[in-house]
Protein backbone atom coordinates (compact mmCIF):
# COMPACT_ATOMS: atom_id res chain seq x y z
CA UNK A 1 0.00 0.00 0.00
CA UNK A 2 1.11 3.56 -0.67
CA UNK A 3 1.30 6.38 1.80
CA UNK A 4 -1.70 7.09 3.97
CA UNK A 5 -3.09 10.62 3.94
CA UNK A 6 -4.14 11.60 7.48
CA UNK A 7 -4.99 15.29 7.88
CA UNK A 8 -5.45 16.87 11.31
CA UNK A 9 -8.48 19.13 11.80
CA UNK A 10 -7.96 22.04 14.21
CA UNK A 11 -11.45 22.18 15.74
CA UNK A 12 -11.49 25.69 17.20
CA UNK A 13 -11.44 29.25 15.94
CA UNK A 14 -11.60 30.92 19.34
CA UNK A 15 -9.27 33.82 20.15
CA UNK A 16 -6.38 32.67 22.32
CA UNK A 17 -7.08 29.05 21.42
CA UNK A 18 -4.66 26.38 22.59
CA UNK A 19 -5.82 23.63 20.24
CA UNK A 20 -3.31 24.42 17.44
CA UNK A 21 -0.43 23.57 19.79
CA UNK A 22 -1.64 20.00 20.15
CA UNK A 23 -2.63 19.79 16.48
CA UNK A 24 0.92 20.74 15.44
CA UNK A 25 2.30 18.17 17.89
CA UNK A 26 0.23 15.25 16.57
CA UNK A 27 0.60 16.30 12.92
CA UNK A 28 4.39 16.22 13.26
CA UNK A 29 4.28 12.83 15.01
CA UNK A 30 2.13 11.46 12.18
CA UNK A 31 4.41 12.90 9.48
CA UNK A 32 7.47 11.37 11.17
CA UNK A 33 6.06 7.90 10.57
CA UNK A 34 6.98 6.10 7.36
CA UNK A 35 4.09 5.92 4.93
CA UNK A 36 2.05 8.80 6.35
CA UNK A 37 1.38 12.18 4.82
CA UNK A 38 -0.24 14.67 7.15
CA UNK A 39 -1.11 18.34 7.20
CA UNK A 40 -3.33 20.70 9.16
CA UNK A 41 -6.86 21.71 8.24
CA UNK A 42 -7.39 24.74 10.46
CA UNK A 43 -11.03 25.80 10.66
CA UNK A 44 -9.87 29.35 11.33
CA UNK A 45 -8.49 29.40 7.78
CA UNK A 46 -11.85 28.38 6.29
CA UNK A 47 -14.38 30.57 8.14
CA UNK A 48 -17.45 28.63 6.93
CA UNK A 49 -20.84 30.28 7.34
CA UNK A 50 -23.55 28.51 9.32
CA UNK A 51 -24.63 25.51 7.28
CA UNK A 52 -27.77 26.05 5.24
CA UNK A 53 -27.38 22.86 3.22
CA UNK A 54 -24.75 20.17 2.67
CA UNK A 55 -22.20 20.79 -0.05
CA UNK A 56 -23.51 18.09 -2.38
CA UNK A 57 -26.92 19.82 -2.45
CA UNK A 58 -25.59 23.32 -3.19
CA UNK A 59 -24.73 25.04 -6.43
CA UNK A 60 -23.20 28.00 -4.57
CA UNK A 61 -20.70 26.54 -2.07
CA UNK A 62 -19.11 28.91 0.45
CA UNK A 63 -15.46 29.78 -0.23
CA UNK A 64 -13.13 26.96 0.72
CA UNK A 65 -15.83 24.33 1.21
CA UNK A 66 -15.11 22.45 -2.01
CA UNK A 67 -11.39 22.35 -1.17
CA UNK A 68 -12.17 21.19 2.40
CA UNK A 69 -14.45 18.49 0.99
CA UNK A 70 -11.75 17.29 -1.40
CA UNK A 71 -9.19 17.13 1.42
CA UNK A 72 -11.55 15.09 3.60
CA UNK A 73 -12.60 12.84 0.71
CA UNK A 74 -8.95 12.17 -0.19
CA UNK A 75 -8.02 11.23 3.38
CA UNK A 76 -7.52 7.64 4.48
CA UNK A 77 -8.22 8.65 8.09
CA UNK A 78 -8.69 11.84 10.09
CA UNK A 79 -7.57 13.26 13.38
CA UNK A 80 -9.73 15.88 15.03
CA UNK A 81 -8.23 18.01 17.79
CA UNK A 82 -11.02 19.65 19.75
CA UNK A 83 -11.15 21.78 22.85
CA UNK A 84 -13.87 21.36 25.42
CA UNK A 85 -16.03 24.41 25.98
CA UNK A 86 -18.80 24.16 28.58
CA UNK A 87 -18.65 20.33 28.60
CA UNK A 88 -18.94 20.09 24.81
CA UNK A 89 -17.05 20.63 21.59
CA UNK A 90 -17.20 23.94 19.67
CA UNK A 91 -20.13 24.76 17.41
CA UNK A 92 -17.70 25.78 14.66
CA UNK A 93 -16.46 22.17 14.52
CA UNK A 94 -19.99 20.75 14.32
CA UNK A 95 -20.83 23.27 11.61
CA UNK A 96 -17.78 22.29 9.53
CA UNK A 97 -18.47 18.57 9.93
CA UNK A 98 -22.15 18.97 9.00
CA UNK A 99 -21.39 20.58 5.63
CA UNK A 100 -20.19 17.18 4.38
CA UNK A 101 -21.40 13.58 4.61
CA UNK A 102 -20.23 10.98 2.07
CA UNK A 103 -16.65 12.21 2.48
CA UNK A 104 -16.51 10.60 5.95
CA UNK A 105 -17.90 7.18 5.05
CA UNK A 106 -15.94 4.33 6.62
CA UNK A 107 -12.97 6.47 7.64
CA UNK A 108 -11.27 5.97 10.96
CA UNK A 109 -11.22 9.11 13.06
CA UNK A 110 -8.93 9.72 16.01
CA UNK A 111 -10.16 12.37 18.43
CA UNK A 112 -7.86 14.34 20.69
CA UNK A 113 -9.57 16.44 23.33
CA UNK A 114 -7.93 19.50 24.86
CA UNK A 115 -8.76 21.33 28.06
CA UNK A 116 -7.30 23.97 30.33
CA UNK A 117 -8.65 21.97 33.26
CA UNK A 118 -7.76 18.66 34.87
CA UNK A 119 -10.05 16.32 32.89
CA UNK A 120 -8.68 16.79 29.39
CA UNK A 121 -11.97 17.41 27.61
CA UNK A 122 -13.46 13.95 28.01
CA UNK A 123 -17.03 15.25 27.71
CA UNK A 124 -16.24 16.77 24.30
CA UNK A 125 -14.54 13.56 23.20
CA UNK A 126 -17.53 11.43 24.19
CA UNK A 127 -20.01 13.69 22.40
CA UNK A 128 -17.90 13.96 19.28
CA UNK A 129 -17.61 10.19 19.00
CA UNK A 130 -21.39 9.99 18.65
CA UNK A 131 -21.36 12.61 15.89
CA UNK A 132 -18.54 10.84 14.04
CA UNK A 133 -20.52 7.59 14.08
CA UNK A 134 -23.59 9.39 12.73
CA UNK A 135 -21.48 10.74 9.85
CA UNK A 136 -20.64 7.15 8.87
CA UNK A 137 -17.06 7.31 10.12
CA UNK A 138 -15.44 5.13 12.77
CA UNK A 139 -14.05 6.76 15.90
CA UNK A 140 -11.09 4.75 17.16
CA UNK A 141 -11.28 3.52 20.76
CA UNK A 142 -8.01 5.17 21.83
CA UNK A 143 -8.43 8.28 23.96
CA UNK A 144 -5.94 11.12 23.99
CA UNK A 145 -7.05 13.75 26.49
CA UNK A 146 -4.73 16.72 26.99
CA UNK A 147 -5.03 18.34 30.39
CA UNK A 148 -3.88 21.84 31.32
CA UNK A 149 -2.86 22.43 27.73
CA UNK A 150 -1.65 25.99 28.37
CA UNK A 151 1.29 24.66 30.40
CA UNK A 152 1.69 21.22 28.80
CA UNK A 153 2.61 22.39 25.27
CA UNK A 154 4.55 25.37 23.96
CA UNK A 155 3.44 27.52 21.00
CA UNK A 156 5.29 25.29 18.54
CA UNK A 157 3.47 22.21 19.79
CA UNK A 158 6.30 20.70 21.76
CA UNK A 159 6.02 19.09 25.16
CA UNK A 160 8.52 17.98 27.72
CA UNK A 161 6.06 15.55 29.28
CA UNK A 162 7.01 11.98 28.29
CA UNK A 163 3.46 10.83 29.08
CA UNK A 164 2.15 12.80 26.09
CA UNK A 165 4.82 11.28 23.83
CA UNK A 166 3.76 7.79 24.94
CA UNK A 167 0.08 8.64 24.53
CA UNK A 168 0.76 9.93 21.02
CA UNK A 169 2.55 6.70 20.07
CA UNK A 170 -0.32 4.53 21.31
CA UNK A 171 -2.90 6.78 19.69
CA UNK A 172 -1.14 6.75 16.31
CA UNK A 173 -0.56 2.99 16.48
CA UNK A 174 -4.28 2.39 16.99
CA UNK A 175 -5.26 4.90 14.30
CA UNK A 176 -2.93 3.13 11.86
CA UNK A 177 -4.34 -0.28 12.77
CA UNK A 178 -7.81 0.88 11.78
CA UNK A 179 -6.52 2.77 8.75
CA UNK A 180 -4.67 -0.29 7.44
CA UNK A 181 -7.60 -2.63 8.15
CA UNK A 182 -10.10 -0.44 6.34
CA UNK A 183 -7.72 0.20 3.42
CA UNK A 184 -7.29 -3.58 3.02
CA UNK A 185 -11.06 -4.01 2.98
CA UNK A 186 -11.51 -1.22 0.42
CA UNK A 187 -8.88 -2.93 -1.75
CA UNK A 188 -10.85 -6.20 -1.57
CA UNK A 189 -14.10 -4.43 -2.42
CA UNK A 190 -12.58 -2.67 -5.44
CA UNK A 191 -10.59 -5.70 -6.64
Amino acid sequence: MGAFNIPVIVGSTRRGRQTPKVARFIQRRLAERDGIESDLLDLAQYDFPIMEERLRQRDDPPPGLTEFSERIAGADALVIVTPEYNSGYPGVLKNALDHLLPEYRRKPVGIISVSAGPWGGLSALTQLRQVVLSLGALPIPAKFPVRQVQSSFDEEGETEDPAYEKSAERFIDELLWYTEALAARRALDSG
